[in-house]
């Protein structure tokens, strides 16, 4: 399953759980607070851990209810329709509306705020996801729907609207020229299901105040790492995934988003977030990524974590994400931190590790 996000760990998923093997037993029970598109979270299911997924955006908190709490399509019994696909294929059928994503997000809108049409979707995908849209949320105001068919269903359109997006890889912007992937007609794809166990805990909220609630083996860590907030760069995707219609401001269009500000994006108040979660947590093992564009170098973060166990640091190259005019270097430096509370406070580490997902030119002759 592809993740059109930045930062998603669906190429690291492997060499994270190699780490993350060497500090926790068979079986475990697993934090994964930030966890995204749960692309962790479901690795740590298919190799038989428990696991406690949480993160802030709702979108996350879809892809964590269908990655880790379902096995096999719902059965969607409050519809009438004949089953998951049926109601992929009733969505899909849906006559084209005007709503929200046309009015704000496609080139046939006329924005509230005033600007030029958005160019994030065409007026065809708009459209039609304005339909899917109003349809769910009308099962949803109904109660039709559990938890697992809303949650699934959110998931489908997210991942449906990403695919045809007209962007490069966040919701800042939308490109001024249409992409071929813009242009593709929206579709609804079946999600595949993992037969593994499903006794897992997800949740939503800031890491910060979820952490008192989470006793476990290990905590997993994936924070943003730079100023960039998630809640504005996937805006538009929280939406569909709120299934609400909130008053899109500026050029991009954004949502008001400050009610999902996160301190891991601050300079100033990155350490106390990260204080926050390590003392909350009922845990005595973490893991953090991080990278070499992070707000704290490798260095600092090294200092910081050895204030409350020992540290070891795995580093290894991994392809760096760059829009076509980007004069940034192809790869950079991921890292992994290791901490124990337990171990001697101060007593530090850095281990270097084979790169990720690059693929090295062969030596000249």
């Amino acid at each position: 399953m592809a993740y059109r996000y930045i930062g998603n760990k669906t190429r690291l998923a492997g060499r994270l759980m190699e780490i993350a093997r060497r500090q926790m037993a068979p079986g475990a029970r697993v934090a994964d607070l930030m966890c995204g598109t749960a692309s962790f979270a479901s690795e740590l299911r298919t190799m038989g851990y428990r696991v406690v997924a949480s993160d802030l955006m709702t979108f996350a908190y879809c892809h964590a209810v269908v990655r880790l709490k379902l096995d096999a399509p719902p059965r969607y019994d409050g519809l009438n329709l004949g089953g998951y696909e049926c109601v992929l294929a009733h969505l899909e059928a849906l006559p084209p509306r005007a709503g929200l994503m046309i009015e704000e997000y496609s080139p046939a809108g006329s924005p509230a705020e005033g600007c030029a049409p958005r160019q994030y979707f065409s007026e065809e995908n708009a459209a039609r996801l304005d339909a899917m849209l109003h349809e769910v949320g009308g099962w949803e105001a109904s109660g039709a729907l559990d938890e697992g068919e809303h949650a699934l269903l959110r998931h489908d359109l997210v991942l449906a609207a990403n695919r045809v997006a007209n962007i490069t890889g966040t919701y800042g912007h939308f490109w001024s020229k249409w992409t071929r992937a813009a242009e593709r007609p929206i579709a609804l794809r079946p999600t595949e299901f993992s037969s593994a166990p499903i006794d897992h805990v997800v949740m939503q909220g800031r890491a910060e105040d979820v952490a008192p609630s989470v006793s476990c083996d290990l905590c997993y860590l994936d924070p943003p790492y730079t100023k960039r907030q998630y809640a504005a760069n996937y805006h538009l995707i929280e939406t569909i995934a709120r299934g609400d219609e909130p008053y899109a401001a500026g050029v991009s269009g954004l949502r008001p988003w400050r009610d999902q500000y996160s301190d891991f994006c601050s300079k100033l108040r990155v350490r106390d977030a990260f204080t926050e979660v390590i003392t909350g947590v009922d845990c005595p093992q973490f893991l953090i990524s991080y990278s070499e564009d992070g707000l704290l170098a490798r260095d600092e973060m090294t200092a910081f974590l050895a204030e409350f166990g020992e540290v070891v640091c795995f580093e290894f190259e991994f392809p760096r994400f760059r829009s076509n005019q980007s004069s940034l270097a192809r790869t950079l430096k991921e890292y992994v931190f290791s901490l124990d509370l337990e171990g001697v406070a101060g007593e530090t580490e850095i281990v270097a590790l084979p790169p990720v997902g690059i693929v090295m030119e062969p030596a000249r002759a």
